[in-house]
């Protein structure tokens, strides 16, 4: 903690202050700094997250993420910026109370709806700064592993063809896209039991909203009758098309984040086992693939 350059802050000049390190983060380090001193201004609740590993090999534009954080907090689902240093690997964020999300938080329908509601206030937001399309990121990941030579499960190629199937599917009936985390794991949701927050933009940008209820959905662990519920929540009726491209991002999400994964097994500093995490999202991709449900998901995607 002594190398956080904390007094090279603008907002912390001249203050004294306490520091806490904050549980989670696989891309960066989280910490919580509140100013103990009198001052005209008044006291001060931080986060600071400070950036860690190769962001270039996972496609992090850390830009794009401080100005989408900025928009986030326009449309009232996200912390504010306070000050933004590139330079030191900085983000300065305010600090949202609440609790962090689980996946076990989930099972209460009203989290379910309140975490449904901040994401449609996210997308009903400003526009965001970039693009986000898993296809794209997928290829972009897969010849980032190829290149480096990362280990990659050996069957992993044996649903190109599929893959390319969901493509044209979700591509032959696209939606307008919208401002999106893309990364909406439990704990990137805070609830104050009024409302849910949304934090972490490290990939954010505009992107097919499914993704986003699908990214979550796969990534909480959702059942079927859980995902139902959640698509209900945000869309209020949904249609058969409309469960469908979510149950196919579901699969996206899975398919492409295994790379995130296998990537970071190998050229993260941090110690966790990322390609056992990349394996659980491939092999529930695979199960996808191959399951008796995959060829009515392409086909109702279409459906009104």
């Amino acid at each position: 903690m002594d190398s956080l350059p904390l007094d090279r802050l603008a907002c912390l000049a001249g203050r004294s202050w306490r520091v806490a390190e904050l549980p989670g983060g696989l891309t960066n380090r989280n910490y919580r700094v509140v100013t103990e001193d009198d001052h005209p201004d008044g006291g001060l609740d931080l986060v600071v997250r400070w950036s860690a590993g190769d962001a270039g090999l996972l496609a992090i534009d850390r830009d794009a993420e401080a100005a989408n954080t900025a928009a986030a907090a326009e449309a009232g689902v996200g912390a504010e910026v306070v000050e933004y240093r590139p330079d030191l690997s900085l983000l300065v964020i305010t600090y949202l109370p609440g609790r962090t999300l689980e996946n076990a938080s989930f099972a209460d329908p009203r989290v379910l709806a309140r975490a449904a509601d901040a994401c449609r206030r996210l997308h009903a937001g400003p526009r965001f700064t970039g693009e986000f399309d898993m296809f794209t990121r997928q290829a972009a990941y897969l010849a980032t592993v190829r290149e480096h030579g990362y280990p990659l499960p050996a069957e992993y190629d044996d649903h190109a063809d599929a893959w390319v199937d969901v493509a044209r599917a979700l591509g032959a009936a696209p939606r307008s896209t919208v401002p999106c985390n893309n990364d909406l794991l439990a704990a990137n949701f805070v609830d104050d039991e009024t409302r849910a927050w949304i934090i972490d933009y490290e990939y954010s940008g505009n992107n097919d909203p499914c993704f986003e209820l699908g990214n979550t959905a796969t990534e909480c662990g959702f059942g079927p009758e859980q995902v139902e519920a959640y698509v209900e929540a945000y869309f209020g009726a949904p249609t058969r098309a409309d469960l469908a491209r979510v149950r196919l991002q579901m699969l996206c999400s899975e398919y492409g984040w295994a790379l995130w994964g296998f990537i970071q097994s190998a050229a993260s500093p941090i110690d966790y086992d990322f390609y056992a995490w990349g394996r659980e999202r491939y092999e529930k991709a695979a199960a996808t693939f191959r399951g008796p449900d995959f060829a009515r998901l392409l086909a109702e995607v279409g459906d009104g």
